[in-house]
């Protein structure tokens, strides 16, 4: 009998179904957009990390390959190896290109025409970095804006569920913590659910944001070695 007793009592105790029976529609709204925004957000974040890693394996795939390659002008960047290779492909294929260009342009390399042929070939290594990093970067400023607005988001339904609870009570007569409270209660769900999207959502986004600053310096990387790889060859090839 105490068994039976103890079960109907945690029966009817308040769920969080309960709390949302009990908010007002603007809460409601509220609630349901955040659950958008947490699936939202749980979406970016893994399909965001799947993407760091695979261009991560990819960038050390094709730069061990490089390693082993005997000289990286007369490499053929339309082969469909280095087109799949990833940002650092991109990268030797933009680097080569540019040195090709130059000299099929009447500028042919020696001694006093390196530094301009260099130029080019840095120019366009710095513009695939830029155009890389805003890759790497991508839908970050989306997850941001959603680590950012869930909690107030939370905050508005919550005020504006307690300002719906008090209101009410100016229309009735006999005034009890027991009509206050589920009016309290439903508004208070709003804020639980912005944090339960704003803390997770913060710490991926920390930890992708740091991903994407090591790799860009990665890619930085590659692209200054790069570039002494290609003057170095030209130089011996003089």
């Amino acid at each position: 009998m105490a068994i039976f007793a103890l079960l109907l009592a945690q029966a009817v105790q308040p769920s969080i179904f309960t709390y949302f029976s009990d908010s007002n529609a603007a809460g409601r709204v509220i609630v349901i957009a955040l659950g958008v925004l947490s699936l939202g957000a749980w979406t970016i974040m893994i399909g965001k990390y799947l993407d760091l890693m695979r261009l991560r394996r990819l960038n050390g795939v094709f730069e061990r390959e490089l390693n082993r390659v005997g000289s990286v002008v007369d490499v053929d960047t339309r082969s469909g190896r280095v087109s799949r290779g990833g940002p650092f492909a991109r990268l030797m294929v933009e680097g080569v290109n540019a040195c090709r260009r130059y000299s099929a342009g009447g500028g042919k390399v020696d001694v006093g025409r390196m530094s301009a042929c260099m130029g080019h070939v840095e120019n366009a290594l710095q513009r695939t970095v830029a155009a890389c990093s805003m890759d790497y970067e991508s839908r970050m400023v989306l997850l941001g804006s959603i680590v950012t607005g869930a909690p107030f988001m939370g905050l508005l339904g919550t005020v504006w569920g307690v300002m719906d609870a008090f209101g009410s009570v100016s229309f009735q007569s006999g005034v009890s913590l027991q009509s206050l409270a589920p009016g309290v209660s439903g508004a208070l769900l709003t804020t639980v659910a912005g944090l339960l999207v704003a803390i997770p959502s913060v710490f991926g986004y920390n930890f992708l944001l740091t991903q994407t600053k090591l790799m860009v310096v990665e890619l930085e990387n590659f692209a200054s070695t790069l570039a002494d790889r290609i003057e170095l060859e030209l130089r011996a090839g003089l």
